[in-house]
């Protein structure tokens, strides 16, 4: 074998696992066939993840406690759905695509508690009560990111729906000059509604879930 063909598959070879690798990240990114990043979180009030795997029992119950209908057990067809790489989440455990369904933190439902976590019979849903201050301590299924390539308000047209999508508006969100979003990471929970939000596709802002 000759040696520029020799480089040329060296480099074709490395190429590959360059792409490879930069699609996919811990705890559940993936870059499906059309260049988008999806991930998929897990409910609010969830242990870390190596102790969330060893408690949850894949009871279903979060999913049927759901207001919002955003938690579904994750499967090898929803991971196809969702252009996900298979494996990325065990087999039937709870996951929510903000995408698709963002979590509302049961707002304007009448509970003491996210109705999530007060159906979990093991505890890999911490029960949060509903209240701001609880929910900053307790509820950590994300962090929003923001692709300013894609954005709207930084590319000169002004937009702000996701900063107006935010249940924590001028917290979590705060509309920068031309309403430029702009993320304090110490509010947000990733509950996905700025996600939901926006008007731009690929989606401009998207929750990254915590390795």
């Amino acid at each position: 074998m000759s040696e520029p063909i020799k480089r040329r598959r060296f480099l074709k070879q490395l190429t590959a696992s360059t792409i490879a690798v930069a699609s996919t990240t811990a705890a559940g990114k993936w870059m499906g066939g059309s260049g988008e990043a999806v991930a998929c979180i897990r409910p609010p009030g969830s242990l870390s993840e190596e102790e969330f795997l060893a408690t949850c029992i894949r009871c279903g119950r979060c999913g049927d406690a759901c207001p919002n209908q955003c938690i579904q057990p994750f499967t090898e067809e929803v991971a196809k759905t969702h252009a996900v790489k298979p494996g990325t989440a065990q087999r039937n455990t709870p996951v929510i695509f903000p995408r698709q369904q963002a979590c509302m933190l049961c707002n304007e439902v009448d509970s003491e508690h996210l109705l999530c976590t007060e159906a979990c019979p093991t505890g890999a849903l911490q029960k949060t009560v509903k209240t701001v201050e609880n929910i900053f301590a307790e509820v950590h299924m994300g962090t929003a990111v923001v692709d300013k390539q894609l954005c709207y308000s930084f590319n000169g047209a002004s937009c702000g729906i996701c900063v107006r999508a935010c249940p924590f508006e001028g917290k979590a969100l705060t509309a920068g000059m031309w309403e430029k979003p702009l993320i304090d990471e110490s509010y947000c929970v990733g509950c996905g509604l700025c996600e939901r939000a926006c008007v731009r596709f690929p989606q401009a802002i998207r929750i990254v879930p915590p390795e």
